[in-house]
């Protein structure tokens, strides 16, 4: 790709993910929105269902999935182990291994999400929590967007959890993770990305 166009692209994806989700691109491939209906408001999420005239004309609809966005954090102590909790997704049926995560409270900072989360899930707290990375999880029906932290200069407390979370805390080398990973034992999207994340990051450092 041509530097200019890899410039492009890289601001386009930062206004994606920073700016309002329903903003309509003005280019050859935008969708223009007919009329919006919505569907139904839940707890964590919404749906609302659009009608869309696309560039050739015709009119279709889109499913979109509301989120008010989430956070994942890579915590990882001075021995290079990192945190992980394993507990059971209703969704798939199954239990998974995952990092500390959770949804945003209205209004609230995503980095204060980050540390809050993190001390309410396995009881650790930390003194540096830096930005890696933000990813939209699934555009082609929801607007979510997670904000992916690793966490350092941790402190051991005692987990809060929801009343509605049953968690198994993890503890195990950073390397071990990216193995799992490897394996497919790791398969949840947002703990592949952040664990490979903070690996490259921390080996910069």
């Amino acid at each position: 790709m041509h530097p200019q166009q890899s410039q492009e692209a890289e601001n386009v994806c930062r206004l994606v993910v920073c700016e309002p989700a329903r903003c309509i691109w003005e280019t050859s491939l935008s969708e223009e929105l007919v009329s919006s209906r919505r569907v139904y408001d839940g707890r964590v999420v919404s749906l609302r269902v659009d009608q869309v005239r696309l560039p050739s004309g015709r009119v279709t609809e889109r499913e979109i999935v509301e989120h008010g966005g989430a956070v994942g954090v890579v915590a990882v102590d001075e021995e290079g182990q990192v945190l992980l909790v394993r507990q059971f997704r209703s969704a798939l049926g199954t239990m998974l291994l995952e990092i500390p995560a959770g949804t945003l409270d209205q209004d609230e900072n995503v980095r204060d999400c980050a540390f809050r989360e993190l001390e309410e899930e396995t009881g650790y707290s930390a003194t540096d929590m830096e930005e890696l990375y933000v990813f939209c999880s699934s555009p082609g029906f929801s607007n979510e967007r997670i904000w992916l932290f690793l966490a350092s200069g941790l402190s051991q407390g005692s987990p809060r959890p929801e009343t509605d979370e049953i968690i198994e805390i993890v503890k195990l080398p950073l390397d071990r993770a990216l193995e799992m990973v490897a394996a497919g034992e790791i398969c949840d999207g947002k703990s592949i990305l952040g664990l490979i994340a903070g690996h490259t990051r921390l080996s910069r450092s």
